[in-house]
């Protein structure tokens, strides 16, 4: 089978959809090499409509996966899309800003562009499938996977507590934040560390760290050295700084979103009020188990399995043979 993925992901320096792209395209590399699967860049021009339908025609595709909400406008192929989450839809102040995902996107499930939906989580598929009303047995969950190079570094415990991702607003670092400050009113000497670009414009103060963006090679450190990962966020399509974490046998304190509960897997905490929040940081400093939960549920995730259950999205989207010259497409060659 000669599948194409969608490498505009790459076209960033960092970033959770980049790395899905990048993780996935290595590990069905690696698990069926008598498949061809190859990263295709977009080029100048009409790239959706023309430039992608010819290319996959010259390259004899037989599935193209958009791993970033798109597919191409033109049928060549099988196709299938990830659709990550509905913060573009979501009608909240940390709605995401993708203008284009939120217009081009409904059109392509609505004219049935994508013949198979991926999401990350169970929880995803269900909004998707109630959202787009699209059919429920086109949409598939497939969870992701952490890098497996991120794991613990036998380093000791450091006093700062950990929270990686863009900073801003849907990621709820101002919860964080507030948390934090309750926990050094109470005298704990506890620092505050968030990696990932500030989007927010947060400024420092003592003992809150703006890390900015860390290369990879950085994070198994980071999670390793931490007393605990800190998720507030409102919304998450899957939320990979879980994983890592788990990984790396870090404790994670997460919020109550449906797909952090989901990936958690009871092997984190889930506190509500910001004052539960400020407790469930305060019992990072003395003895527990969370770490060993958490290393314990990260074996359910692996790249493998997720690019064996992704080539069996794969064969289904295939189109049966002959489809695409119904569509009139041989002049695109």
């Amino acid at each position: 089978m000669r599948v194409a993925l969608d490498a505009t992901p790459l076209t960033v320096a960092a970033g959770g959809i980049r790395r899905y792209t990048e993780q996935l395209h290595r590990a069905l590399a690696a698990e069926f090499p008598e498949d061809h699967y190859e990263l295709l860049a977009p080029e100048p021009g009409r790239w959706w409509s023309r430039g992608l339908p010819a290319a996959l025609r010259r390259g004899g595709f037989d599935v193209f996966h958009g791993t970033d909400f798109a597919v191409p406008y033109v049928p060549v192929c099988g196709s299938v899309m990830t659709v990550h989450d509905l913060s573009p839809w979501k009608d909240a102040p940390w709605r995401a800003a993708s203008s284009r995902v939120r217009r081009r996107t409904p059109w392509l499930l609505r004219l049935g562009l994508a013949r198979i939906v991926v999401t990350p989580t169970e929880a995803i598929r269900g909004e998707v499938a109630g959202h787009f009303k699209f059919p429920p047995d086109r949409v598939v969950a497939v969870p992701l996977a952490a890098d497996p190079a991120i794991t613990n570094t036998g380093e000791p415990r450091s006093n700062y507590i950990l929270m990686v991702g863009t900073i801003e607003p849907r990621k709820n670092a101002g919860l964080a934040i507030a948390a934090w400050r309750e926990l050094r009113r109470r005298g704990a000497d506890v620092e505050l560390k968030l990696v990932g670009r500030n989007a927010a414009g947060l400024g420092a103060e003592p003992g809150l760290s703006l890390e900015g963006a860390v290369p990879d090679s950085a994070l198994p450190g980071l999670y390793s050295r931490a007393l605990a990962l800190l998720m507030p966020s409102h919304y998450e399509g899957f939320g990979l700084p879980v994983v890592e974490a788990f990984q790396c046998a870090t404790p994670v304190i997460a919020s109550r979103d449906p797909a952090l509960m989901e990936v958690a897997g009871g092997a984190a905490i889930h506190p509500g009020s910001p004052a539960e929040w400020a407790e469930a940081m305060a019992s990072m400093l003395r003895p527990n188990d969370w770490g060993a939960r958490g290393l314990e549920r990260s074996r359910a995730f692996t790249w493998r399995a997720t690019a064996r259950r992704m080539r069996e999205v794969y064969e289904s989207a295939r189109l049966p043979a002959g489809l695409s010259h119904f569509f009139g497409l041989g002049a695109l060659g």
